[in-house]
């Protein structure tokens, strides 16, 4: 299997931006990414440059003290997958601190064109709500045979 070298190249500045993720990171996405470049999370599902930049940045405000960390790389010949690390502390819910995934799809010179990302946000957002954790607790209590805590 041979990987194009654009295609290290691009994945090597996707990871870097997402490392070091500020509002002024934002101004990179025309060289990181293609015009119609998707991404997908729990929360999102947006197509475009802007839109992913309206997404980048609502995160950017909602979150303190963010950081993603990206501890794995696997890449083939038609996608890459980053298993990560994302902590941070959101109004409500306090501190993150938690695993994903993300499958990144390029085109031929490198630039991402899909980021669709897989993590558990009924762990890690949704069963820390107040009002809506204690019924989801509930829930998973009565369907799982060894529940988590």
């Amino acid at each position: 299997m041979t990987i194009d070298e654009n295609r290290v190249q691009g994945l090597d500045g996707w990871v870097r931006f997402f490392e070091t993720l500020d509002h002024a990171a934002l101004d990179r996405l025309p060289e990181l990414t293609t015009a119609e470049v998707r991404f997908r999370d729990p929360f999102n599902d947006c197509r475009g440059r802007d839109e992913l930049r309206a997404v980048l940045a609502h995160t950017l405000e909602g979150c303190r003290d963010l950081r993603f960390t990206v501890t794995h790389r696997l890449l083939a010949e038609d996608l890459a997958i980053l298993r990560w690390r994302f902590a941070a502390t959101l109004p409500v819910v306090g501190r993150v601190d938690t695993i994903g995934t993300s499958e990144v799809r390029q085109a031929a010179d490198g630039r991402v064109s899909e980021h669709v990302d897989h993590w558990d946000a009924g762990e890690q957002i949704y069963l820390r709500l107040p009002l809506l954790g204690a019924p989801l607790r509930a829930i998973r209590r009565r369907l799982g045979r060894f529940p988590p805590g």
